[in-house]
């Protein structure tokens, strides 16, 4: 067992923390002293590959993979993560439901080089329905014996609803929301709650999960099952009485050397974005914010990467840590390879922009040396330094390239090639 936040309170550099410090060009004190207060979390895959989210370190984007009921394609998941990787997903999660769940988390792990995350609570439902017709047998030991199962795996966090409680269906009877309950997990355990009149296992043993944490140096993500599903629902008492108990279950972890990150809320005025971050922070004690989305408007199915980019850039320019990407295909389908592409593209776009906006290490100078590259029309260059370089190169040789080092947007009435032979100068030196 190696806990990151035991060691960092006791003052000590590990490797991990030492790789991640040298990659965000971090102060390796500096990290330690954040994994200790809670508010760095690091994520580890296979103790070979590190990712650190929250606390002086640039945004980071997870990539949301696995199959469904009806579409379930080992082979498609994994060309999904290799693509997932390829476009710059600091980490994955495996949400499958259908098929043979155990080996397919068990390829994602062995075939992955970032972090990957899962959600116990889906294998443990749906195991329970193929068995009994009903997910009412489920119990709290087949719940736990199920994150054990995956934490033993190698998984590297896992989303655990904790703070949909009892409490919350007396809420969700007196809710006016449009959209209910709009989280899978949450509504399992809802669902499950009703009909079996039991407490929420996650929450009720609560120090059960924990020590499942501690012996597998497992990072616990306090799910969000009350998330609004639509801007309407935004901020409303079910969101704020689950975060209050995340707050309080992020205590407990601390004082336990678990670490933690708090998962946000989904769909999310554009005007209560940062709110929404800053009152997370506050009542969580400043841990890492992971946020879904967020999704600024709710009329723009096919395009739920870009309203999702936008609510992510404002809530990582306002603090959140970790973005969790959405495809095209959100609310519609199950996302195919470019979708996973499209999606890890706009959420980084996001999450740099951000970065920029808060001076964060290194941000600024990858967009000038473009610039630099822009200027001098160095395509080459511009190409190696692009977010996408395929999608760069694919759009430039779209159409002949003509002469001059221009594109075929102004061709010869390229701005920068016109001032150049106007003033007669040669290629300024940078």
């Amino acid at each position: 067992m190696h806990l990151e936040k035991k060691f960092a309170k006791q003052g000590i550099i590990t490797p991990a923390v030492e790789k991640i410090a040298l990659a965000e060009q971090a102060d390796p004190e500096l990290l330690a002293s954040s994994v200790a207060d809670g508010t760095l979390t690091i994520l580890s895959h296979r103790k070979e590959f590190f990712c650190g989210i929250g606390a002086h370190t640039r945004v980071k984007v997870n990539a949301n993979l696995g199959t469904s009921p009806d579409l379930c394609d080992l082979n498609d998941e994994k060309e999904k993560l290799r693509a997932a990787i390829h476009a710059g997903a600091d980490a994955v999660m495996d949400l499958s439901t259908g098929g043979d769940l155990n080996d397919i988390r068990k390829e994602i792990i062995s075939s992955s080089t970032v972090p990957v995350g899962s959600v116990p609570v889906y294998q443990a439902i749906v195991e329970t329905i193929e068995a009994h017709g009903s997910f009412r047998p489920m119990t709290s030991d087949t719940l736990f014996q199920t994150i054990e199962k995956h934490a033993a795996d190698g998984i590297s966090f896992v989303t655990v609803h904790c703070g949909v409680t009892r409490k919350t269906l007396d809420l969700l009877k007196k809710s006016k929301r449009l959209t209910g309950i709009v989280s899978r997990g949450g509504a399992f355990l809802l669902s499950w709650m009703l009909l079996t009149g039991k407490e929420n296992p996650l929450y009720e043993e609560y120090d059960r999960l924990l020590e499942l944490a501690r012996k597998y140096d497992l990072v616990l993500s306090l799910g969000d099952g009350l998330r609004p599903g639509s801007v309407a629902d935004a901020t409303d008492t079910l969101q704020m009485s689950e975060l209050i108990t995340l707050g309080e279950l992020a205590r407990r972890a601390a004082e336990q050397d678990v670490q933690v990150f708090i998962e946000g809320p989904g769909h999310i005025p554009l005007h209560q974005v940062a709110e929404n971050v800053r009152l997370a922070k506050t009542v969580c004690a400043g841990a890492p914010l992971y946020l879904l989305g967020p999704i600024v408007t709710d009329v723009a199915p096919g395009y739920d990467h870009i309203t999702g980019a936008i609510g992510g850039a404002v809530a990582a320019m306002a603090g959140a840590d970790f973005l969790c990407y959405l495809t095209p295909a959100e609310h519609l389908t199950l996302p195919g390879i470019d979708d996973v592409v499209q999606g890890v593209i706009a959420s980084r776009i996001a999450g740099h922009a951000a970065d920029i906006a808060k001076g964060r290490a290194g941000a600024r100078d990858w967009d000038d040396s473009f610039s630099k590259a822009r200027y001098i029309r160095d395509w080459e260059e511009q190409e190696r330094l692009s977010m996408d370089p395929a999608r760069f190169k694919k759009l430039r040789t779209s159409h002949p390239i003509p002469p001059d080092k221009v594109c075929t947007m102004c061709g010869k009435y390229c701005a920068l090639k016109v001032l150049s032979e106007a003033l007669d100068i040669s290629l300024p030196h940078f």
